[in-house]
């Protein structure tokens, strides 16, 4: 009997890797940043330009359309969605947060390629910004730390 341990270092596998960026235009000023962030982190780890390809949608709902489509058709490692959705005074909130997690979690379980979320669902703008670098961290930072923590961990078999 083996036991596979796997640890979360990005390390060498990562190397001639694609990733595919789908960030939602919607709330630009905050995924912009969640976008930037993401190809700093990706860059640091030796991808290039050729290696990082970003897509844009109106939305967060567009987000998982885009990301079946490209895990479909373009030969990448990781597919990373980026959104913000500022909760309103109606329920649209949540049923957009419910069809892009839905929408997530069903394209991973068909195992093509790792799908990160990177949506914030949020309660306020400043709880967005605090999310792009403010006091809760780079959350397109750490989206894309996993897309290759999740690169390592498939071609690790």
């Amino acid at each position: 009997m083996s036991i596979f341990k796997f640890t979360l270092e990005i390390g060498s596998k990562v190397k001639d890797s694609k990733v595919a960026i789908v960030q939602a235009k919607w709330n630009g000023h905050i995924t912009d940043r969640l976008k930037d962030g993401a190809v700093k982190i990706l860059k640091g780890h030796g991808l290039d330009d050729d290696s990082i390809e970003v897509y844009e949608v109106p939305g967060a709902v567009e987000l998982t359309y885009a990301a079946k489509k490209i895990a479909d058709e373009a030969e990448v490692d990781a597919i990373i969605v980026l959104g913000c959705v500022i909760k309103g005074d109606t329920p649209h909130f949540d049923y957009v947060c419910q069809s892009v997690t839905q929408g997530v979690t069903l394209l991973n379980s068909k195992g093509k390629v790792p799908v990160i979320f990177g949506l914030l669902t949020v309660e306020s703008e400043q709880q967005a910004l605090d999310r792009v670098g403010g006091p809760a961290g780079h959350k397109g930072e750490e989206a894309a730390e996993t897309a290759l923590s999740m690169i390592e961990f498939a071609k690790s078999f």
